[in-house]
């Protein structure tokens, strides 16, 4: 299977511990982690993904919105520079630990964090990123073991 992800969220799962909007939304969240850290591929989406799903039942479910696009737009750009590799909707991306490190080195110095401009959630990333991760559920695993 394939794992449906807007860009920004490309950034979100990098700090993910458990937290999030609802316990519908954090409960799914946990499931599309473990779909990740088991090896699943990830195809780009424009706008609501499979991380937004339990959201969508909201009479304004806030993924619609102006602000949330123009982060998928600012993390495409980010992780397009930082990946070396054209991404757009409709890119399918292999997670592996080498890329998972890139990325989390780049958002923990700062370098793909225009996304998350006016991200309430941005407090926590900073603190997550800056403890090295730890507890974050994303850990893809090498070759070699996790």
């Amino acid at each position: 299977m394939t794992l449906r992800l807007r860009a920004h969220h490309l950034l979100c799962m990098l700090t993910y511990v458990g937290k999030g909007y609802t316990p519908a939304f954090t409960a799914n969240y946990d499931v599309m982690i473990r779909r990740l850290n088991g090896g699943e591929d990830i195809l780009l989406v424009d706008g609501p993904d499979d991380i937004c799903a339990p959201l969508l039942v909201e009479a304004d479910p806030h993924c619609w919105r102006d602000s949330v696009i123009e982060r998928d737009r600012h993390a495409l750009q980010a992780l397009t520079q930082l990946l070396a590799r054209p991404l757009r909707a409709g890119t399918c991306i292999v997670l592996d630990s080498h890329h998972l490190a890139i990325m989390r080195a780049a958002f923990a110095s700062g370098e793909t964090r225009t996304a998350c401009g006016g991200c309430e959630w941005a407090g926590l990333c900073t603190t997550i990123a800056g403890n090295d991760f730890g507890g974050a559920r994303l850990q893809i695993a090498t070759a070699d073991g996790p």
